[in-house]
């Protein structure tokens, strides 16, 4: 994947100058009330990241705004939500970046145009997404090459686990099994929890999903971190090598959430929730809160945003063709 580490850096640092480029936006009549639309249930990082945010929303951009999960469909019913939304600012979308630019790839049909049916407004957290083993997998393994000669060795136990068919830890563990050569089995499971408690108890051999998902387990010793996906080690992991590192470069991924808008929202609306967003994310009690989720803010221009939407489809479109995903209906 083309988009590293840097560019988010660098479209972090766009994005808070962005900030305090919107004298005549700011001067617009505040708004009453302002929902944030998450596809996911109350609890999760991003959840996190909607609920982090919306406190500091209010009462600048709006007098209250509000978190509401509309869960289903992998984030798909909130995207929906917001694409038949008046374009008022009244409701906003905050997404992780599968539905927008995987599904297309996974999906035959999707209720809703990535592209033209929402508006890009600014990015909102980034993280790696990562391997880890568990009970099942003797200590000796300590790397991905260590892991995959493990399960060349082991074929009945040789599977992983991810929070769904066709998810994006799905599709990186798949191409991870090609590109190593192991028959990988995967195992779906509702969400990347119930994947990491069978891992923990030894009913399947490995889990891939965001890093702060495992953390709890490893910092208790119940599991252990193989590889990050990112360019480069993560802030929050230096000690866990990539998959690059390890010989898996095409595999290199950062994950990421973003805020939207219904199409056809005007443009004044579109800086100044740009502008509330940059700085809340600016916040120190906010980069500290999603420290502890092991996520970095990410505020970016609009335009920033709709760039990243188009380097992830490019990717998910290559990932999806090289491990042979059928699309599902």
């Amino acid at each position: 994947m083309n988009l590293t580490r840097r560019d988010f850096c660098h479209a972090s640092a766009a994005g808070l100058l962005m900030t305090g480029l919107a004298p005549h936006a700011r001067a617009q009549p505040q708004l009453e009330t302002t929902k944030i639309l998450i596809g996911f249930a109350p609890g999760g990082t991003i959840d996190l990241v909607g609920r982090r945010v919306a406190d500091k929303l209010q009462p600048g951009f709006a007098r209250v705004a509000i978190v509401e999960n509309r869960t289903g469909a992998g984030g798909q019913i909130a995207v929906q939500a917001v694409k038949n939304a008046a374009p008022d600012g009244a409701t906003v979308l905050l997404t992780p970046a599968s539905p927008l630019g995987l599904h297309p790839h996974t999906f035959k049909k999707l209720p809703y145009d990535p592209v033209h049916d929402v508006m890009p407004v600014s990015g909102a957290a980034a993280f790696d997404y990562a391997l880890a083993v568990g009970a099942l997998v003797p200590a000796s393994v300590r790397t991905v090459p260590d892991f995959l000669a493990w399960c060349k060795a082991n074929g009945t136990q040789a599977n992983f686990g991810s929070a769904g068919a066709g998810s994006a830890a799905h599709l990186i563990g798949s191409a991870l099994g090609k590109a190593g050569q192991a028959d990988l089995r995967h195992v779906a499971f509702r969400g990347s929890q119930p994947a990491i408690l069978d891992m923990v108890g030894g009913q399947i051999a490995a889990v891939v999903g965001p890093t702060g998902e495992f953390m709890p387990n490893v910092q208790a010793g119940k599991c252990r971190l193989l590889a990050t996906s990112g360019p480069r080690r993560g802030r929050f992991t230096p000690d866990t090598p990539t998959l690059a590192e390890q010989g898996f470069g095409d595999l290199s991924y950062v994950g990421w959430f973003g805020f939207y808008l219904p199409a056809r929202t005007p443009a004044e609306l579109v800086q100044r929730l740009q502008a509330a967003i940059g700085s809340a994310l600016a916040a120190p009690d906010v980069v500290s809160s999603l420290a502890t989720a092991f996520m970095e803010p990410l505020p970016t221009t609009p335009q920033q945003l709709a760039g990243m939407l188009k380097t992830e489809a490019d990717f998910w479109g290559r990932l999806v063709k090289a491990v042979a995903f059928t699309p599902e209906s």
